[in-house]
């Protein structure tokens, strides 16, 4: 219980107290202040390439998603429309998903155009050709 409840309060109460000073560090008032600015900095460093890192593996994932046409979770939609350009895509991942678009694109007008087409005109379109050619065969051909 002790353990748990130092968890949870230690932070808070190391501050409430004072926490460190500089004496307990050994410095001086600024070197200690520039120490304090420096762990600050730090933090936000930190906090900021791990926005970037989730951000990137959203992309990832969204991209993959987009690939194999995957569901999508909402949740990391959000984090994908909330990073914006700070999201960088490995050259290879990209360069896949651009090839696989443009094959879907040239399969999908092949298909939209198959679907277009009136199979019945065609059909008969082939049978008046193939008729035709059996005609100037058998006018050109003697054995017939």
């Amino acid at each position: 219980m002790a353990f748990l409840m130092n968890q949870m309060l230690g932070d808070k109460l190391k501050n409430f107290t004072g926490g460190e000073t500089p004496e307990s560090k050994g410095m001086s008032r600024e070197e200690f202040e520039e120490y304090q600015k420096q762990l600050v900095e730090e933090k936000i460093q930190r906090d900021q390439d791990f926005a970037t890192k989730k951000a990137e593996r959203a992309n990832l994932r969204v991209a993959l998603r987009d690939k194999y046409r995957l569901p999508e979770v909402r949740s990391l939609v959000t984090v994908y429309t909330m990073a914006g350009d700070d999201i960088d895509v490995p050259e290879e991942l990209a360069k896949m998903v651009d090839e696989d678009a443009e094959e879907e694109e040239v399969n999908d007008s092949f298909l939209k155009k198959l679907q277009n087409m009136d199979v019945d005109a065609l059909k008969t379109k082939a049978q008046t050709t193939m008729t035709e050619m059996k005609h100037t065969a058998e006018e050109k051909c003697i054995l017939m």
